[in-house]
């Protein structure tokens, strides 16, 4: 295991406090998840937010971006339904739009993000935050928060379970671990 529910806590809560300060306070900010595990990282964060500004209500700044029909690569995956977007009610134009995802890998999903904004208005300001940052990128991202960077090799793939998404023999699970890939 690489990181453990607290680790992942940590991890989170550092990341929001860096989203304030870099934004000088909570002042137009939206926090958009990239389903799957980007979006409940989205709302933890908005939380974490709203605990440190009481002025927050993490509801209503926090959003869902499915990216699905906006990737590049959709004939080399496997097929999967698409997610519901879903904004914050005061939208995004103008605002500060910070990602959220999981794992930072190639960049194509953050791309494909960044084509699904376009569409939905026009943020004054967008930014990235991901709990791991494994490197081996193929586009010119870089994410502005990182929970942690975890060099891996092109043959290993970084799993990252929450409570909102995953169970291990039925119990929900928070952890990021590592699996050698054949």
């Amino acid at each position: 295991m690489v990181l453990s529910q607290a680790d992942i806590d940590r991890a989170l809560t550092r990341i929001a406090h860096e989203i304030l300060e870099s934004n000088k306070g909570s002042q137009d900010l939206v926090l958009l998840g990239i389903p799957r595990r980007g979006y409940p990282l989205a709302v933890r964060l908005a939380e974490k937010i709203a605990a440190a500004d009481p002025t927050v209500d993490a509801a209503a700044i926090v959003g869902q971006l499915d990216v699905t029909m906006f990737r590049d690569d959709l004939s080399h995956q496997p097929t999967r339904p698409p997610y519901p977007t879903q904004l914050p009610r005061t939208g995004i134009d103008n605002k500060v739009v910070v990602l959220i995802d999981d794992v930072l890998y190639s960049g194509r999903t953050i791309r494909a993000a960044l084509d699904a904004i376009i569409d939905l208005g026009r943020p004054r300001i967008v930014r990235l935050a991901v709990l791991i940052d494994r490197g081996h990128r193929e586009l010119p991202i870089r994410a502005d928060h990182v929970g942690k960077n975890l060099p891996t090799s092109s043959s290993e793939k970084v799993r990252v379970r929450l409570e909102e998404t995953d169970t291990v023999d039925g119990a929900p699970v928070n952890e990021v671990i590592i699996e050698a890939t054949a």
